[in-house]
Parts: C-alpha cells; sequence; structure tokens
C-alpha cells in the first residue's frame, strides 16, 4: 500500500463513522468530519461528558488517538505521575463505543499495515532481507537446587 492509497482508506474509514451515504460525501473529508462533530454535539446534549482513561501501548498509536481527539475538539490530558501512555478524555459514553474507539481502532490498523509494510521493505532493502521473526527453540534443561556441604 503506498501513501495515496492510505490517505483513501482513512478517507474512507472517517465517512463510514460520519454516516455518509453518498460517494460525494465520502470525498469530502471535510463534510466527514463536521457530521462527527454534529453527531458528538448531539450526544453530549442527551449524555453529558465523562472521563475516560485509555492506555495506548505504543507512541504511534498514542500520537493518532491524540490527533483523533483533536480532531473533534475534544482535550485530552493526564494527571501528574501518569503514564506517557495514558490518555485522559472527558467525553460522553456513546460516542465513544459508537464512534470514537471504533473508528480510532480503524485507522490504527490502517496506520500500523502501512507501518509494517514500509519498515518490512526497508529493514529488506537496507538491513537484511530475512526479517523475520526469531526460531523457537526448546529451553536448556535446569540444573535442580544441589545441596552445599559447609563442614567441608
Amino acid at each position: 500500500m503506498d501513501e495515496a492509497k492510505l490517505r483513501e482508506k482513512l478517507s474512507r474509514i472517517e465517512a463510514l463513522f460520519a454516516g455518509a451515504t453518498t460517494e460525494g460525501e465520502r470525498v469530502a473529508a471535510a463534510e466527514a468530519r463536521r457530521r462527527i462533530q454534529q453527531r458528538l454535539a448531539s450526544v453530549e446534549r442527551l449524555d453529558p461528558p465523562m472521563e475516560f482513561q485509555f492506555t495506548l501501548a505504543d507512541a504511534w498509536s498514542r500520537k493518532l488517538f491524540l490527533s483523533l481527539l483533536r480532531r473533534y475538539d475534544l482535550k485530552p490530558y493526564r494527571y501528574r505521575g501518569q503514564r506517557r501512555t495514558t490518555v485522559m478524555v472527558k467525553v460522553p459514553k456513546p460516542f465513544v463505543h459508537e464512534t470514537l474507539w471504533p473508528e480510532f481502532q480503524q485507522i490504527n490498523a490502517a496506520m500500523r499495515a502501512y507501518l509494517d509494510e514500509v519498515t518490512d521493505r526497508i529493514i529488506a532493502d537496507v538491513i537484511h532481507g530475512d526479517s523475520s521473526e526469531a526460531s523457537e527453540v526448546a529451553a536448556p534443561p535446569q540444573l535442580g537446587p544441589r545441596a552445599i556441604d559447609i563442614g567441608e
């Protein structure tokens, strides 16, 4: 997958969560974003925002999630002493479950596939053609505890 295809796929994911129904809407990423923001505003009127804590395993996922929150004018934060992998945000629960988290998961999967593909290609071209995992072997036998005679 090249960068243009990735961009197209991400736009389609956004359009899906915006509820786009026509090809014209799918192409108009700004319109899709506006629709999601409208959905968030209507959900907030019915279900007040509550604090959510997200733990993201790697820097790529965290950057993506932070950008997605900011796209919808949500304010991510973390408390002093929390790990950098922790992201806090106040948002209505239905929006998290119906839009934010599923959209993040799909975009994250697309980004991860792209980054894995680019990484594999560069490693194969520059370092070595075999970037497969290390083989798994049986663990060596463990020596049991030995009695030591201190009187010797």
